[in-house]
């Protein structure tokens, strides 16, 4: 797998991959998502990397570094939309993504990641941990919004 950023051909191909993400379905490719992938695209603290075998992406995750005012003014990241295909789980491609997604914040002096997942799953938990995150220190909370 090569991972790297992703690039404006990757629309599609990004958001087949999402379609396994929540059941979220195939939205419409309208001038309204074409806006918004371009102000993805154009914003230099919004990261997606991709992971691809040959032009298939099957792998992802989503970095975001937020500019701060504590610890030093140095930023944190947070990850979101992790996802792997589902043919092709279970051969260490998350946790490839994860470490590309640690070395961005690492090269934009993070002081730390935040990671979320909905999924109550052992397996799940224990990805995250393996990676090096851990769910002791942080609660998290989420209010939904219409």
């Amino acid at each position: 797998m090569t991972i790297r950023e992703v690039e404006e051909k990757d629309l599609q191909g990004l958001l087949q991959l999402y379609t396994q993400l929540h059941d979220n379905s195939m939205p419409e490719l309208n001038e309204e998502l074409y806006s918004l992938w371009k102000q993805i695209l154009s914003d230099h603290n919004h990261h997606i990397l991709i992971g691809c075998q040959e032009d298939t992406i099957i792998a992802s995750c989503v970095v975001i570094i937020v500019p701060n005012l504590t610890h030093n003014q140095r930023p944190y990241a947070l990850i979101e939309n992790v996802i792997t295909d589902e043919r092709f789980r279970n051969r260490g491609y998350g946790t490839q993504l994860l470490n590309a997604a640690k070395a961005i914040a690492l090269k934009e002096n993070c002081y730390k990641i935040m990671i979320m997942t909905g999924s109550k799953k052992e397996s799940t938990l224990n990805f995250y941990e393996k990676a090096g995150y851990n769910r002791k220190d942080k609660t998290a909370f989420i209010q939904w919004l219409p």
